[in-house]
Formats: structure tokens, sequence, C-alpha cells
């Protein structure tokens, strides 16, 4: 098996769950223009694409026809969401555990969300300022979102370390086809948004249950 050397994380439904906050502020805005709101349980299957696709997601399809509908329910979710970004936000559970573990074996750490770059920053600055993340990236018009797999190149690159070296962390099919497309190690978490089942489809070659089995199971970790 390959050494290690760095790990890029996807950050939400793998490093925090923020699923109560993202629903919360796009059920303010379906209610705001008279639409039908969502269950918290559903939006694990709208999120993950972008913040825009979410939006697209959850109108009713008569509001599809209308970009400018579109435009109006995007700029208010932006606008709610990013007041109320961390209320009820957190870590998932032996996540700082993780993070302190990793760190303390000197494996340089990297964040690439499809969530807009800037909400990504805040976000990190709110709940992760206690380690250091060599690159934090969010969704930007510089690079096509996941799973294309030119934002995780352009990290590696940043990192000067081989794809091929990089554990890729996600919850999604979208993180493990970024990892598989960009020839990285596909790592899929069972605690956040998506299923074992989708995550094995899109090829992750190691899915583990806590976070602490990230450590357990690579090799390469050992300083």
């Amino acid at each position: 098996m390959k050494t290690h050397q760095a790990i890029i994380f996807d950050l939400d439904g793998t490093l925090i769950d923020s699923l109560i906050d993202i629903s919360d502020a796009m059920n303010h805005t379906l209610s705001s223009f008279g639409y039908f709101t969502h269950p918290y349980e559903a939006y694990k299957y709208f999120v993950g694409k972008g913040l825009m696709n979410l939006v697209k997601s959850c109108v009713p399809p008569s509001a599809l026809e209308n970009p400018q509908t579109i435009r109006n329910c995007f700029e208010m979710f932006i606008d709610y969401y990013q007041r109320n970004l961390t209320n009820k936000t957190q870590l998932y559970p032996e996540i700082n555990e993780l993070l302190d573990t990793l760190t303390s074996k000197g494996i340089k750490m990297a964040i690439l969300s499809n969530k807009a770059d800037k909400l990504t920053k805040q976000i990190c600055n709110d709940l992760l300022k206690e380690w250091q993340f060599e690159v934090i990236m969010g969704a930007t018009d510089d690079f096509p979102r996941k799973p294309n797999p030119k934002s995780a190149l352009f990290i590696a690159k940043k990192l000067d370390i081989s794809p091929e070296n990089i554990l890729y962390v996600g919850d999604s099919n979208v993180d493990m086809q970024t990892a598989v497309a960009a020839e990285m190690f596909p790592v899929g978490v069972t605690w956040g948004f998506r299923t074992r089942e989708e995550l094995q489809d899109a090829g992750a070659r190691l899915i583990i249950d806590k976070p602490i089995e990230l450590v357990e199971n690579i090799s390469g970790f050992q300083s």
C-alpha cells in the first residue's frame, strides 16, 4: 500500500453536520415564495452539488421555468444562510480527536467543498480554526465543481504531493468520483448524508464508520 502523505476532506457531511442550518435556510426561502418545504431527511440528497443546484432541486418544477425566480430564490437563500451559518452546525463526534491525531503525525490536511468559497472559509474559521489546513477551498469561478477533479489536482499541486499519495475523504458519490478522477485514494464515511451503498458504487476503496478508523486502516501515518 502506498504511503499517504496528505488528506483532502470534504466539509459538509464529512467534518461538519450542517444539514439543519442548510435545511432551515432553504425552507425559509421556500416558505417566503409560497412553496412547499421539505423534511430534514430529504436534504441529505439535495446537498453536495453546490448551492445553486440545491435551490433548483428544492423549488417546484414550475419555478424552474423562470430563471429570474431561481435567481431570487438563490439570493434569498444565500442571504439567510450566511447570517445563520453555524446556528446548529457542529463538528461530528470524534472529528476533533481525528484532527488532533493527524496533526500530531504531521499529516498535511486540506478541505475541498462544493459550497461557495466564502461560506466554506467562514465556517472553517468558526469551527475548525484550532487545526492547520494547508488549503481551504470552496466553489469558485476558477474551477468546475466536483466531481470534476481539477480543484482536487490544484490542491495536490499546492501541497507538492503526488495525487496517488493523497487520501480524499467524503460522504457522497460526488466525493468518491472526484477522488477516482484525480487518482487519489477514495475514503467514504458513513456518518454523513449518504449511504454505504452509494459510496461503494461510486468507487470507495475504504469505507469507515468512525473517524478514528481513518488512522487505524491507512498506512503511512507514522511520523
